[in-house]
Order: C-alpha cells, then structure tokens, then sequence
C-alpha cells in the first residue's frame, strides 16, 4: 500500500504525485478511474492528454483499482463538483485516512466547500485542504510554490506539513479550512470577471478594482461562515487571487477572457468558476450578503448579461464607504 495516493490524473493530480514520488520520498501512487489511462500513463511515464512533456519519475506508481483509496494520505485532485460522488463511492475502503482536497469551489447541489464535502462523504476520515497560487506546469517543473495547507486538527496538519513539502513546495500551516477553501474557491469567480473585464477591452485599472473589490467579497462570504479575515490575506486568498486573475494560464480567466470578447469559451474544460458563482450566489442570498461582483459572473456565465451590461450594472450600484 503506497504512503501516499493522488486521486485525479489530471494536470494537478499528476503535477502534485510527480513532485511527491522522489526516490527518496514516500510510496505515491497516481490514481484515475479510467484503466486504458493508466496503462498509457505507466507506459509512456508521461500523461499526454493533461501534461505533456513532463516525464514522470519510475518511483511514481500508476493504478486504476479500488486499492489507493486504502493510502493512509488520500489527496483528492478531482474536479469540485465530482468530489462528493467519488468519496461516497469508494466510502469502505478510505477508513480513518487523511483525506486531502486538491480541488477548489463550492458544491453546487450540497453549498458546501471540499472540507465540508470530505466530512459528509467520509465521516470517519480527517478533512483537510491543500491550496494556493498554483499552476500545475510550475509545480510539476519543480518551480518554487508555495501553498497553504489547511486542517482543523493541528497535530494532524503538522503531519501533512512534513509530509507533503519538498525541496520545491513549500506549505505553510493553517487551521482555518473554512476560511482556506473559500479562498481558493471564490478567487476563480473572480476569476472570470477579470478575464471578461482585459477581454472587453475595460483596462488595467478596472481589473485591479476587480480584485481588490472581490477580495472584499471573498472576505465577506468567509467571515460570514466561521473563517477568518486573516487567512483570506495569506496565500490560500490573496495569493491565489492574483495569480489567478493575472494570468492566461488560468482557465477561469480564459473563460471570462472569451465572454468579454464575445466568443464561444472553449469546450471540456473544466471552469470551476462557473458552477461556485451559482452556488456561492446562493450562499450569499441565504446570509444576506451583498456580492455584487459574484451575481454579475452567475449572469455572465449563464448568458443572461454581456460583460458590458455586467460592467454597466457594477457601476450603476449606489455610492458607499470603502
């Protein structure tokens, strides 16, 4: 049984199990439900479809059975909205294991974040979360990157500190995974709108008002549910969110980038942004919430406003304190 299992062989799943599989590192396997995938991937030691060009080391195990889910270390790099499905499938076989959510968002059937989820599905396991300015490219390069890990129990974080951090991924400890994953989560929302914002040609100074005025938001939404201001300010919010809103290599901005140039987003990709706007709207709406930016990206996103006519009903809102 490996040390460690990665659960998703997308680009992040098999980013993070690349850089984990040192050859003096732990046991890791990476883990994809599709056994033709896995084949491929041991084969070539190279995932073609998600990161090509990466070579991956011979220490790093590739599986498609129900064993890696046994890993006393499960990290889960799956998409958000597939998380709950796959936990309560595989439920027998994860037992008391730390269960470690790589994936970021908002359920959209349950309104709940990956720790939320990961306690719903997996009752007896230990929830925590891994998250942070991160592309997969950088970290599967070995790049320097820094990420927050996010756990409840703070014995059980310490573990997964040591565990998890190489010589080029460096984790720092929080308790607060509620104020982590909504972070991580609500800077793709953002996200979006920054994209559609550089995409209709609004400017420079209007994305910064983006950012600054939907970190306001990110802060609101996660004090509102028992997270801390503080955490929002570290890597998991502020981090993120720039990384995310300023770069092309986030599919979230793309995706925004192609609506505000009023093009067709591109399809099979996976745009977390999407589905955490509708459910983080729903959030703000039960806690009476103002999160002007988080409706206009739901609208946006849905077709139901252009970014103009988003932009347009942004500025119409009433003057107030900062």
């Amino acid at each position: 049984m490996s040390d460690i299992s990665v659960i998703g062989a997308g680009a992040f799943g098999t980013a993070l199990a690349s850089q984990l599989a040192g050859e003096d590192g732990p046991t890791v396997t990476l883990w994809t439900r599709d056994p033709e995938q896995a084949a491929a991937i041991g084969t070539a030691r190279e995932n073609a479809r998600h990161l090509p060009g990466v070579s991956l080391p011979r220490a790093l195990s590739v599986e498609h059975g129900n064993a890696a889910f046994a890993a006393p270390i499960l990290i889960m790099a799956t998409p958000m909205q597939t998380l709950a499905g796959l936990l309560e499938e595989h439920r027998e076989h994860i037992g008391e294991a730390c269960v470690v959510a790589a994936c970021k968002g908002v359920d959209l059937e349950r309104g709940k974040g990956p720790t939320g989820i990961i306690e719903s599905a997996a009752k007896k396991a230990i929830p925590a979360i891994l998250t942070g300015p991160s592309f997969a490219v950088d970290i599967a390069q070995g790049l320097p990157t820094a990420l927050t890990l996010a756990c409840a129990d703070k014995r059980t974080g310490e573990m997964l500190q040591s565990a998890l951090s190489t010589t080029t991924l460096r984790l720092y400890l929080s308790t607060d995974p509620i104020g982590a994953e909504l972070g991580g989560a609500l800077k793709n929302v953002i996200a979006i709108a920054c994209g559609a914002c550089i995409g209709a040609g609004f400017g420079e100074s209007a994305r910064a008002a983006l950012m600054t005025r939907g970190y306001a938001e990110m802060a609101r939404l996660a004090a509102a549910l028992g997270g801390k201001r503080e955490t929002l300010a570290g890597l998991s919010g502020f981090g993120d969110l720039a990384l995310t809103c300023t770069s092309d290599k986030s599919r979230n901005f793309r995706h925004g980038l192609a609506l505000g140039r009023g093009e067709q987003p591109p399809e099979g990709v996976t745009t977390e942004g999407i589905a955490t706007a509708g459910a983080t709207l729903r959030l703000a709406q039960r806690y009476k919430l103002e999160m002007p930016i988080t409706e206009v990206v739901a609208a946006l996103t849905s077709g139901t406003l252009s970014a103009a006519e988003a932009m347009a009903v942004l500025l119409a809102r009433p003057l107030k304190k900062e």
